[in-house]
């Protein structure tokens, strides 16, 4: 029987610029330059903030995405775009990816501070450290370093970042020299109102879940089941608790892609116009890319073959994300679909990202479910198109919420740091 939580859930909107489908931009409710236009910018916030939302997150772009499978190729830098946003709202907080591979700890932690100060304690930095050769390239790097490395040099970063950011505060220098940094000084940044900015994980690979459980205050999971997430839920919790953290220390998050409408059937047919006006290549450039195989060779008659779902030949060298291809490779072993039936069915089911096709109604039913199930503790929710997409959930889907004792009615805390601490507390496990 699944136990009842108190608390409220903790939302979040994944601001894939104009939305996650490739086609989000060719509807008429949007301006071609949208996505560099600072109204539209201040009208996501706004609508985030009607719905009294906890957090707006963007990824960053170190590099041109491939338009066969990256909805959004092209987006400003995050930290910076969120001044439109930071600028016309009050409350939502605002998260930006930034990768610990390719930027300076110095660098980072005063840009990230400084923005945390002008948004009154509302940033946070969702630690990556980015898989792309292309990114590496940018940066003048021939090949990405190993998983390992990568790991080990973002575990350091983070350190140094909050050590800086508590040389704000106290007005210590820090005097840091490790196997990949040589620091010594402090910030001139004045303190951040939340005490420090969020820092949030968004890997799902061992490495990223024990670094999760030593330093997150945030996971952006990657769950495609509820068996799946109550696991993972459980485990990084537990690497907290071995941390000596508190497991309510860390808050989870799974993302979830939505198509929403009025009934199934209208969000099914929203789902599929939108997929449908996108490119033919999408799906299985993004499967190929997800999964480390060139899908385009597969047979789409045919189910998956093993050599595809075996495991992975060499992890400390495989350029994916590891979390979202065991949450892929599950789902396919458990309904064996042929590649043609899969790719059609995670039009409703998700694919890396769990995903969502119904009724305001019947999400609030998921999130509820998952929500007492101790497999969440709030979505980062990513609309098909976000300009008509955001205002359902701000709209429909807060208000049923609230009517469940599951969401605030007004906002109660004013950082984003005070709002997690604000939302459920963990249950014992």
């Amino acid at each position: 029987m699944t136990n009842k939580r108190s608390g409220h859930v903790l939302l979040g909107i994944n601001v894939l610029v104009l939305g996650y489908l490739p086609a989000a931009w060719k509807t008429p409710l949007l301006e071609k330059d949208a996505f560099i236009d600072p109204a539209y910018w201040e009208n996501i916030g706004k609508t985030a903030e009607r719905g009294t939302l906890d957090a707006l997150f963007l990824a960053d772009g170190p590099l041109l995405g491939d338009p066969a499978y990256d909805a959004n190729p092209v987006r400003l830098e995050p930290s910076v775009n969120w001044g439109h946003v930071a600028a016309a709202t009050s409350r939502v907080g605002l998260v930006a990816t930034a990768s610990s591979t390719f930027n300076d700890p110095f660098e980072l932690a005063e840009r990230f501070l400084s923005w945390d100060h002008q948004t009154g304690g509302r940033a946070a930095w969702n630690v990556v450290t980015t898989r792309g050769v292309p990114a590496a390239r940018n940066f003048g790097i021939s090949d990405i370093p190993a998983r390992d490395d990568r790991y080990e040099r973002a575990s350091e970063f983070v350190d140094v970042v909050r050590a800086l950011w508590a040389s704000a505060a106290d007005g210590r220098d820090i005097d840091h020299h490790g196997e990949f940094f040589d620091i010594s000084g402090r910030l001139r940044v004045p303190p951040s109102k939340q005490g420090q900015p969020i820092i949030f994980q968004a890997g799902g690979s061992p490495q990223g879940r024990t670094l999760a459980g030593r330093i997150a205050e945030g996971v952006f999971a990657a769950e495609l089941t509820k068996a799946q997430a109550i696991e993972h839920y459980r485990l990084v919790k537990g690497f907290a608790r071995d941390n000596g953290r508190s497991p309510d220390d860390v808050k989870i998050l799974p993302g979830l892609l939505l198509s929403l409408g009025s009934t199934e059937e209208e969000a099914r047919r929203r789902s599929d116009e939108i997929h449908d006006a996108g490119p033919a290549s999408y799906s299985i450039g993004w499967l190929s890319q997800a999964i480390g195989y060139d899908a385009s060779k597969l047979e789409l008659d045919e189910p998956f073959p093993d050599e595809v779902l075996g495991p992975i030949k060499d992890a400390k060298t495989f350029l994916g994300s590891i979390g979202f291809r065991e949450s892929i490779i599950t789902q396919i072993r458990k309904t064996n679909p042929t590649v043609r039936e899969y790719l059609k069915q995670t039009r409703y089911t998700g694919s890396g990202h769990a995903g969502f096709v119904g009724t305001p109604e019947q999400l609030a039913d998921h999130i509820e479910d998952w929500f007492h199930a101790g497999a969440i503790d709030g979505f980062n929710l990513q609309p098909d198109r976000l300009i008509d997409g955001l205002p359902v959930i701000a709209d429909e889907l807060v208000p049923i919420l609230r009517k469940r004792g599951l969401y605030r009615h007004e906002y109660e805390t004013e950082t984003l740091r005070d709002h997690f601490r604000a939302a459920s507390p963990t249950p014992a496990f």
